[in-house]
């Protein structure tokens, strides 16, 4: 479910290389997503194992140019489908739906969390960015003599207080 948001290829490898080294991520992915669910079969939700299982995955796929953010995240609302299909004709009465309800909203926490990890993930990538681009740019005013002197530790881009 998960490998096959990737382009085909990618899917293929992912689903057919078992060798975590010659497979880091769909190796992070699997392991972390099977302790993922058995966090989900428990009757407490627990939001920092949530969080703990979660982030590998969600880091991986945070700097994959391949997925849009609707695709990096969006495999935990999947997870509903599969829920569905599996019980359905299987539900039989109010306690069933109440139970599949309940675990649904666990599910929503799930993919809640999975949205937080992301878009920390992707303000981390924007700000590393930012930040090569800025000492780039200052580099190259520095070999122009356009800068004094270099500080050690690049420049103090810091806004005043006032």
């Amino acid at each position: 479910m998960v490998v096959d948001t990737y382009p085909a290829d990618t899917s293929r490898f992912l689903k057919g290389q078992k060798d975590p080294f010659a497979n880091p991520v769909g190796s992070t992915t699997i392991r972390n997503l099977e302790a993922l669910f058995d966090e989900l079969l428990k009757p407490e939700t627990d939001l920092q194992a949530f969080d703990s299982f979660l982030d590998p995955i969600i880091r991986i796929r945070a700097v994959q140019t391949v997925l849009a953010p609707a695709q990096a995240v969006g495999f935990t609302y999947f997870l509903k489908k599969v829920i569905r299909e599996e019980l359905k004709g299987a539900l039989s009465g109010e306690d069933d739906l109440n139970a599949l309800l309940a675990f649904e909203l666990k599910i929503d926490d799930l993919s809640l969390t999975a949205f937080n990890i992301y878009t920390k993930c992707r303000e981390a990538v924007s700000q590393l960015r930012v930040n090569l681009e800025r000492n780039r740019i200052y580099k190259a005013f520095s070999r122009a003599g356009l800068v004094d002197e270099i500080p050690d530790d690049g420049p103090d881009l810091k806004e005043e207080k006032q």
